[in-house]
């Protein structure tokens, strides 16, 4: 019986996106096999609205002929046939995050946990707060807290820091936990594709300040929230994930916001998990989730 140890494998992810046209996914699947990459999960998208193809792919090196620079160098070229973007990285890649939250920490605790449990695959460079009331909470699980006071005379100075702290930290997303403050037009613009809100209500529906009151005054039987990607227009980025819950006419507003606060966290935290995952595909002012 054989001792020798048996050679390490690693799994890649390999995601991209270009114009649609006839014969994408041979071309590509093509490159995969020539180059020895297994093929493990496969998952594509094409729409016919914007005539955009989405694909994400893992892959085992187990039998690959070429290093894996190798092969990106080769579906580089691909690529620029395409005119397609791409990234391929290991698959147990964490990507670095900011979180940013004020008074309220249900959203905040509940990613905080499931990155403690392994849950999230995310490595947490710090939290930033324009109160102080989240300290003990972050601190806690050992992660630095930032406080950045914020009024409105200071707001291009402190939306400075947080940006500071997000470039010098290398955050690759920005996650607002119930952070009730409305990030700048430029600060937006800035984090495109990088910044994602957690709104409590279920979009488009009641947008703007207190909506689990307008959505009492409707009297609506179902009560949600929604993360999104943050842009300049309030509440109307790309939609990533929801969750809704059952209520009926007994509930008060103050009973619903209390009800709303699972949905939001649940919502927040698989937005999270997706985007970690690679998952996430923008497509003009949708999402493509795969």
């Amino acid at each position: 019986m054989s001792t020798a140890a048996q050679p390490k494998t690693s799994d890649y992810l390999f995601t991209f996106e270009c114009p649609d046209r006839l014969g994408i996914l041979a071309k590509v699947s093509t490159l995969l096999f020539e180059q020895g990459a297994f093929v493990t999960e496969s998952f594509h998208y094409g729409d016919p609205r914007t005539e955009t193809f989405f694909a994400r792919m893992v892959f085992n090196d187990h039998v690959l002929k070429t290093s894996i620079d190798g092969l990106r160098s080769k579906m580089a070229e691909l690529a620029s046939a395409l005119d397609m973007t791409f990234t391929l990285r290991p698959a147990g890649y964490r990507p670095k995050v900011l979180i940013a939250v004020s008074k309220y920490d249900h959203c905040l605790n509940l990613i905080l946990t499931k990155w403690r449990a392994g849950a999230l695959a995310i490595d947490i460079v710090g939290v930033v707060s324009n109160h102080n009331d989240c300290r003990s909470l972050v601190e806690w699980y050992g992660i630095a807290f930032h406080h950045f006071p914020i009024t409105p005379e200071t707001k291009p100075q402190q939306e400075a820091q947080i940006l500071y702290l997000f470039e010098r930290s290398g955050a690759e997303l920005l996650v607002l936990a119930r952070y009730m403050q409305i990030l700048s037009d430029e600060m937006s613009r800035k984090l495109e594709g990088r910044a994602i809100n957690i709104h409590h209500s279920f979009l488009p529906g009641f947008k703007g300040a207190r909506p689990y009151h307008q959505a009492h005054d409707r009297g609506v039987k179902v009560i949600g929230a929604t993360a999104h990607f943050v842009t300049s227009d309030l509440d109307e980025g790309p939609i990533i994930a929801q969750e809704v819950k059952p209520i009926d006419h007994t509930y008060t507003a103050e009973d619903m916001v209390l009800v709303g606060h699972d949905t939001e966290a649940v919502a927040l935290a698989n937005a999270v998990r997706l985007f970690s995952e690679g998952r996430i595909f923008l497509n003009g002012h949708r999402t493509v989730v795969l």
